[in-house]
């Protein structure tokens, strides 16, 4: 089963999409699987990390930023390659267990749409596999 869903995105940011993922799983009714989460932009990604402190994701942001700056000698037409390397760097996907019909995540794990290039309406999808 496949289920795609869209979001508004700011500028740079993390959007906590575990709900979505739930919520497929719930109504797919498959209780032990994969749920796949794909992020079809090449200046976007998919993770998985801490969900209870704010903060991580500030961090993560800050970090991803000091790693991947903007550089004057990038030749994308575009103006956004420091995006594409912080998307590549993240990942376009997670794949989740799914144990007795729910995302078998730990305690403080989520699944993040992770925005480098925004904002923008953005689109995920959702693949759950029995």
């Amino acid at each position: 089963m496949l289920y795609n869903y869209s979001l508004q995105t700011k500028k740079e940011s993390f959007h906590n999409i575990t709900s979505y993922a739930q919520k497929s799983v719930s109504i797919s009714e498959v209780k032990n699987g994969i749920c796949l989460v794909f992020c079809p932009h090449t200046t976007a990604g998919i993770t998985i990390n801490e969900n209870a402190d704010p903060d991580v994701v500030k961090d993560m942001l800050l970090g991803l930023e000091k790693a991947y700056p903007d550089r004057e000698e990038f030749r994308h037409f575009e103006g956004n390659s420091s995006a594409h390397l912080k998307a590549t760097s993240v990942g376009s996907s997670v794949t989740v267990i799914i144990e007795n019909g729910k995302l078998l995540l730990g305690t403080w794990q989520g699944i993040y749409f992770c925005e480098f290039d925004g904002p923008r309406t953005r689109k995920f999808y959702v693949k759950i596999l029995s």
